[in-house]
């Protein structure tokens, strides 16, 4: 029996300490997205200004996770949620019905054909259906949109708790919007295309999410926040925020 013990204890030992393949870095995972050379130019050029390897690894996407994404609108963070997320992942999209200029823009997308872990439905403004339950749901520039009636009308707090019965537990929903001034009417909020933080965390924990982070790096200082987002002398440079919100595991 010494001797068998003696025999096996130096493979044993080769076996715990055998060097092991690493796995990508996330960081390095998040950078190969941004650097995907099938990336549409003026979605390259828009980089600076919308910093997407900040926002990736801020909002904790990993690869094999399903994502649940709001509004692609043609797919400039689509495209690098598919890379970063893997062929074990799945970024389900849903489109409102109403813009068509979005619709058409995702569907060029999936006819690219390199994005096969990449689905798109068309819905009505506010819908909320995924096929499976959702590591993360991610809705960047779009969450004050819900707020403009003309788009299709919702109740952004039904919107939140049917987001938070998507989401899986541990989970994590993800908004990024332009910094409104507070108080806005709906009607202000369609003016500017831009909603208060304040009025952000407190729907979406309403629905039982708790407020995890709040990332600043696309904060900007010089906003004022009353000119809409498409004024040119804004436009691209305008104050916003990254909120990234939690459901309970218990």
């Amino acid at each position: 029996m010494r001797n068998t013990v003696r025999f096996l204890a130096p493979l044993i030992a080769a076996l715990l300490y055998a060097p092991v393949a690493a796995s990508p870095k996330l960081a390095d995972v998040i950078a190969r997205a941004v650097a995907d050379p099938t990336r549409p130019v003026d979605s390259k050029a828009a980089d600076p200004l919308r910093k997407p390897a900040e926002t990736l690894a801020f909002a904790g996407v990993r690869p094999g996770m399903t994502v649940g994404e709001f509004y692609p609108g043609g797919g400039y963070f689509t495209r690098m949620l598919s890379d970063v997320v893997g062929q074990s992942g799945h970024v389900y999209g849903i489109e409102n019905v109403g813009w068509k200029g979005a619709v058409d823009a995702d569907q060029e997308m999936l006819a690219e054909k390199k994005w096969k872990n990449v689905s798109v439905d068309v819905q009505p403004f506010g819908t909320v259906k995924f096929p499976r339950p959702l590591d993360l749901a991610w809705v960047t520039q779009n969450y004050h949109d819900l707020k403009i009636a003309s788009y299709g009308k919702v109740d952004t707090l039904a919107f939140d708790r049917a987001v938070y019965a998507a989401v899986k537990p541990g989970g994590t929903y993800f908004i990024l919007d332009h910094q409104g001034l507070p108080g806005m009417t709906d009607a202000e909020i369609e003016k500017v295309h831009r909603i208060d933080r304040d009025v952000v965390i407190r729907e979406v924990t309403s629905a039982g999410f708790k407020l995890e982070a709040e990332g600043k790096f696309l904060r900007r200082a010089t906003d004022d926040h009353t000119k809409s987002i498409f004024d040119k002398s804004i436009q691209g440079h305008t104050d916003q925020y990254a909120l990234k919100f939690v459901k309970p595991r218990h």
